[in-house]
């Protein structure tokens, strides 16, 4: 919806859909390579010399295309190729590297509200499903005593099995709260006013949720792996081992107790903001098409 914005804006006529079935067009642009592979190939087989953009998201990126035989084809039929952060690009075999941009994901300016007094609060923010390893926070709590400290997530569980791990934790840990899928306004009044917002992934293309909190300038305690290095930066100092719930635990009792290490995150996260620059994502987008 985001690009189908910007795309009208630049004077482009554009449609949404989830699937490509005939529908007249000059360029098709298809998000996820492995679930859009039908989409862009059959576009392909009827429109040879139109445009076929595909944008890598993170499942493709550090799974699909590496076993995947769609995911691997739609690299090879795609004209351009879209990967949303700097380390996506080290993922992709030179032709295809040659054929791909990078192009951010922007977010509209967020007001940082004044954080909880009474407790230090960490948000974690995302749909429950494996791949964002999303109780890395919550197994934290273990090793972490102070009682002035909560830890909210929120988002969808995507399987009962999820819900049920999630109401575990809450009956384990009183500082512990999931709040289940909120709408998106109330997500970001809880991040606008975090100390901290956790992004634990084992995989991620570019976590839209980690722009957002760019925009607000609030520091995030990040799993390293190349989606979240790629947003953050090479240098920054908030990073621990991938679902290394002691290792996590460590970064957020540092933040809390260390006001000049969190307002360090903070600076190294408002530095990054011209990333998330809604102009930004438009010239990018005007680049690809021309």
């Amino acid at each position: 919806m985001r690009w189908a914005a910007h795309l009208r804006a630049l004077g482009h006529l554009a449609s949404i859909s989830t699937a490509w079935r005939g529908a007249k067009a000059d360029a098709l642009i298809a998000l996820h390579a492995r679930r859009s592979h039908a989409s862009a190939s059959s576009w392909k087989r009827a429109h040879p010399d139109r445009p076929l953009v595909v944008v890598l998201t993170g499942t493709d990126l550090y799974r699909d295309i590496r076993a995947e035989r769609d995911a691997k084809a739609s690299l090879d039929i795609a004209d351009r190729l879209v990967v949303l952060q700097e380390e996506g690009l080290k993922e992709l075999k030179p032709a295809h590297r040659s054929k791909a941009s990078v192009i951010h994901q922007s977010v509209p300016h967020i007001r940082r509200l004044p954080p909880c007094k009474d407790h230090f609060l960490v948000t974690v923010i995302g749909h429950l499903r494996d791949e964002k390893d999303p109780f890395c926070a919550a197994r934290a709590l273990a090793h972490l005593k102070d009682a002035e400290l909560q830890v909210v997530q929120l988002g969808k569980a995507l399987s009962e099995g999820m819900a049920k791990a999630a109401r575990r934790h809450m009956r384990k840990d009183a500082r512990y709260r999931w709040l289940g899928e909120l709408p998106h306004r109330g997500a970001l009044q809880w991040l606008a006013r975090s100390h901290a917002m956790v992004i634990s992934s084992r995989m991620e293309g570019g976590a839209h949720v980690v722009s957002e909190a760019i925009a607000a300038g609030v520091p995030v305690l990040a799993s390293r792996i190349p989606g979240n290095v790629g947003l953050l930066g090479k240098g920054y100092h908030g990073y621990y081992p991938v679902s290394n719930a002691q290792a996590l635990a460590k970064l957020i009792a540092r933040a809390k107790r260390d006001p000049a290490f969190l307002e360090d995150l903070e600076k190294a996260v408002k530095a990054r903001r011209p990333l998330t620059w809604p102009d930004s994502e438009r010239s990018a987008l005007a680049a690809l098409l021309k």
